[in-house]
């Protein structure tokens, strides 16, 4: 089974195009279950791969005190190792498509206030620290694309087009989409390629770089907290809540649900449905505006 574990896990990152961060998830889901049946890092027979297996690992993991988000993709791994096996005649049948997906909380996202935001973007503007320019760009486009922390981190020159005010993102699975950046953004993103002067690179060359070349993005977590922990004290402001913040206030600004959706790049509206909590005075505005007696 650890054999039939490393060979999923290539066919994995070379058909689905599963993301590094994805990849270690499941390998870390999935060996600890192996490790539970016969020890750390002992090899497993296929008929140890079991129900009772699963069920006595999904168990650990609350003992653990694992969120039941952290369950749901445990189950997702051994499912999609279980197929894997059956295809390949290492199971017979697949166990862990008897287990249940846990039930968990839905949780709203956490966004920021759109004034405040709006006001500590600009305040970057007048910062005299070397890293200012860089982290608004970062900041900047984060929220004015709804881009992902690997999506950031990935651009190159050549995805930006910039007399279109266009980007071309590249998402989860490889999957690529175009959306549209605010002037905000591109003015930012040009005065720190200027001041770093990298105004003119190749179109492969990556659009933010560290000491070492492409930031990675620890840097921008850093950035982000940095920059913006003011804001929600106690809360914690990561890359995400800026993505967060970028579909709910373009839904409660009246934008389409399935337009958020396409610049969002979720494949299933579900995903997108999360953005649409809505605030008293929204409720009020949209029944004053749509009900005949209003």
């Amino acid at each position: 089974m650890r054999r039939a574990l490393e060979d999923f896990l290539g066919e994995f990152a070379a058909t689905r195009r599963g993301s590094p961060h994805t990849l270690s998830a499941y390998r870390r889901d999935i060996a600890r279950a192996l490790d539970l049946a016969a020890g750390d890092g002992r090899d497993v027979a296929p008929a140890q791969w079991t129900r009772e297996l699963l069920e006595r690992t999904t168990r650990e993991l609350h003992r653990l005190g694992q969120a039941s988000t952290s369950a749901a993709r445990a189950l997702a791994a051994w499912r999609s190792f279980g197929r894997f096996c059956v295809r390949r005649g290492v199971l017979a049948s697949d166990p862990a498509r008897a287990l249940p997906f846990p039930r968990h909380p839905r949780r709203l996202p956490r966004t920021l206030p759109r004034i405040d935001l709006g006001a500590a973007l600009d305040r970057l503007a007048a910062a005299d620290d070397p890293q200012a320019p860089r982290d608004r760009a970062l900041l900047e486009m984060a929220y004015s694309a709804g881009l992902r922390l690997s999506e950031l981190v990935g651009l190159n020159h050549g995805d930006l087009d910039r007399p279109g005010g266009l980007l071309r993102v590249r998402g989860k699975g490889g999957r690529e989409r175009i959306v549209p950046v605010g002037e905000r953004a591109l003015r930012s993103l040009e005065a720190y390629l200027a001041g770093s002067g990298r105004a003119r690179m190749a179109p492969g060359e990556p659009l933010f770089t560290g000491r070492d070349g492409r930031l990675c993005g620890r840097t921008v977590q850093r950035a982000v907290r940095r920059r913006l922990a003011g804001m929600a004290t106690g809360l914690g402001v990561t890359p995400h809540s800026l993505r967060h913040s970028f579909a709910s206030h373009l839904l409660d600004a009246g934008a389409d649900l399935r337009a958020v959706q396409e610049l969002l790049g979720h494949r299933s509206l579900a995903s997108t449905q999360v953005y649409t909590h809505v605030t008293p005075a929204r409720l009020k505005d949209a029944y004053a505006q749509a009900h005949p007696r209003a």
